[in-house]
């Protein structure tokens, strides 16, 4: 971790399907002196973003390619079909990869699911982007499966969606450069982590050390007493005969031993 953020400013990457407002908010709640940039990117192209320095950390779909950048687990999404809303499909609440293998099931270039065989029958030709696939299933060409955020995103009122129980999932992770983990960057960490304002994880150094400080100042030094008032004497035992905690009861006199017989 660097001890200083060489810019004045936070840039965070992110997907498509991934909404990142909750932890913008709470970041500007937190450190508005510090504007937070969003840039938006491919799947395919946000590990290189993050490489080139084009953001500083970023929301990214799992598997991330390559061991110079770190990534923490997020979340896993729900696997969908979307279909034309008169389609059969609709009439079961979840389906299978099985129940679709007579459709056409459209496969675009930027598919994000990481498939061992493909379901249902291919198109002639691969839909370029998830956008233009949406389309496709609109006019009635085949369907689409994706993860449920992409299907949100690409809402339409004619189009919805059902589970697919045995689809790959994809996962979203922040990703961060491991030689690029500034001050700013632990600070978002903690943001996502769910770590409060007063948490020491997550937290800028320069910040706890400097709140530390302030502590040991206010309350470190040993007050003076006061004009005219003696100092006080340290606690120890209590002189004979004298208040509080004598063997002899009230007063702290002993009592009168007892006459032998």
């Amino acid at each position: 971790m660097t001890g200083s953020d060489a810019s004045s400013s936070f840039r965070l990457a992110y997907v498509p399907g991934v909404t990142p407002a909750k932890w913008v908010r709470i970041w500007n709640e937190r450190l508005p002196d510090v504007p937070l940039h969003l840039v938006a990117v491919s799947a395919a192209e946000a590990c290189g973003v993050l490489r080139d320095g084009g953001a500083d950390a970023g929301f990214v779909r799992l598997p991330v390619d390559g061991a110079d950048l770190s990534a923490i687990p997020l979340y896993t999404e729900t696997t969908v079909v979307v279909v034309p809303k008169d389609h059969l499909v609709t009439a079961a609440e979840e389906v299978s990869t099985e129940e679709l293998a007579d459709e056409i099931v459209l496969h675009p270039l930027d598919d994000t699911l990481d498939w061992e065989h493909l379901p249902g029958r291919p198109a002639i030709e691969r839909p370029a982007t998830t956008a233009d696939a949406i389309e496709l299933v609109a006019a009635g060409v085949g369907v689409l499966v994706v993860p449920q955020s992409l299907a949100r995103l690409h809402h339409r009122r004619d189009l919805t969606y059902r589970p697919v129980v045995d689809a790959p999932a994809s996962r979203v992770a922040l990703s961060w450069p491991q030689e690029a983990t500034t001050d700013l960057v632990e600070d978002f960490i903690g943001i996502v982590r769910g770590r409060t304002v007063n948490s020491s994880r997550g937290r800028r150094p320069a910040a706890a050390a400097e709140t530390k400080g302030k502590g040991q100042e206010a309350g470190g030094a040993r007050r003076k007493p006061a004009a005219g008032k003696p100092a006080r004497k340290p606690a120890g035992k209590s002189p004979r005969g004298a208040s509080g905690g004598g063997q002899g009861g009230k007063g702290g006199r002993r009592g009168k031993p007892r006459r032998r017989s």
